[in-house]
């Protein structure tokens, strides 16, 4: 990755479409063809971007906070209403106050002070499902549980969990057609709901350690406090991000699972393998095919030359199955060597701060599914989400449960 004094200007030809219909498996077979012939890839699409997939490149790139920044665009496409919200939509220094008021709610502690209540939500919504005999794992129990966990985790009043539940079913819905109207409409509950918890700790503050809102409002800048309009900005981002993420990353673990029956069984009689499993998974099926950066200045990858200016999307997913850095990528494989070089969560100064939260969420979630089941099978036809998101937004699973 160097840089480059050459005039740069748009390819005349597309390398890939990001419009094609895809399938749960098509995607990986694109990525592999990109990394292999064209790894600093473009598309005319969505006014026109980068992707990087290979690893090393989008290491580098995601690194680079001089030459790479998010403060312009940090998602393709670009449905931001033009807003740069926090954390993503500032780059360091300006960044490093929210993500260190945040990381204070995150610690070991407070995760696994967490565990109690998820664990109950999770046991609660699958004994639903698993009664019924079937149930859809992303549009149903992917968008319950995580506002649930919101919910705990932003200390919010339990009515706000189906709320947030089907804000998430909706925003997906909208993001899927790039239905501007409803987003903003979609978007606007969920500030709705930022706003509301962030007025009250003005006036009721708890304590930093385990507040997100609290921590936020009482974090100095060099400038003086967070502005209380980026602390809602705030608050309403990781919303976004807690509930977007799920839907097809639980998803896609169901259909793995249902594809190999052996696993199921194996983890079933082994429950202490599953937090490698877990890990595992998140290589496989990240649910984010990747943030995008913009670039500051001309730069030349792999004899490409990517102009200042032009929006980079960062494609983990693509990373995450790179052949020079994962032997037979592909496959799933318990205690990689290497497992903690996935770019599930990213890499860098927006590195995923709820990384410990994520790996709870998806332990109880297999754990609890499980325990209640001895088989599983699809009920119906995938669909899958768009960019930026990766995977199953309809999961529709037949349940055997298990017996007394």
């Amino acid at each position: 990755m160097t840089l480059t004094g050459k005039p740069a200007a748009a390819p005349i030809h597309d390398d890939f479409d990001p419009h094609v219909e895809e399938t749960f498996d098509s995607p990986h077979a694109e990525y592999r063809r990109m990394r292999e012939h064209c790894p600093a890839a473009w598309s005319s699409a969505h006014g026109g971007f980068w992707a990087l997939t290979r690893h090393a490149d989008i290491v580098a790139a995601v690194t680079d906070n001089q030459r790479f920044i998010t403060s312009k665009i940090n998602v393709i496409p670009n449905m931001s209403l033009g807003k740069r919200r926090p954390p993503l939509g500032k780059d360091p220094p300006e960044h490093t106050p929210f993500r260190r008021a945040l990381d204070k709610t995150l610690r070991g502690s407070r995760i696994v002070a967490l565990e109690p209540a998820l664990r109950r939500h999770a046991s609660r919504e699958l004994d639903r499902m698993v009664t019924a005999g079937s149930g859809d794992i992303s549009s149903d129990f992917a968008t319950i549980y995580p506002a649930w966990t919101q919910v705990e985790w932003l200390n919010l009043d339990p009515e706000h969990a189906p709320l947030l539940a089907e804000v998430a079913r909706l925003y997906n819905i909208a993001w899927r057609s790039e239905d501007m109207a409803a987003v903003a409409q979609t978007s606007g509950r969920l500030y709705d709901v930022a706003t509301a918890v962030v007025r009250d700790r003005q006036s009721n503050p708890r304590p930093p350690e385990t507040d997100p809102a609290s921590a936020l409002l009482a974090e100095e800048t060099p400038d003086g406090p967070i502005p209380v309009e980026y602390v809602i900005e705030t608050i309403r981002q990781v919303l976004v991000v807690g509930l977007m993420a799920p839907p097809p990353l639980f998803g896609a673990i169901c259909v793995h699972l249902i594809r190999h029956p052996d696993l199921q069984e194996y983890l079933r009689t082994n429950p202490d393998r599953i937090p490698s499993a877990v890990e595992e998974f998140l290589r496989l099926y990240s649910p984010y095919r990747g943030f995008a950066r913009t670039a500051t200045q001309a730069v030349e990858i792999h004899d490409r030359v990517i102009e200042e200016g032009a929006p980079v999307t960062m494609v983990y997913a693509s990373g995450n199955r790179d052949e020079r850095v994962f032997d037979d990528p592909d496959t799933f494989r318990f205690d990689r060597p290497n497992i903690r070089q996935h770019l599930a969560f990213g890499r860098g100064a927006h590195q995923c701060a709820g990384a410990g939260l994520v790996r709870l969420e998806v332990r109880i979630f297999l754990e609890e599914l499980l325990a209640r089941t001895k088989g599983m099978a699809l009920g119906g036809e995938l669909e899958m989400t768009r960019l930026p998101e990766l995977g199953p937004t309809s999961t529709p699973v037949r349940f055997e449960a298990a017996g007394p």
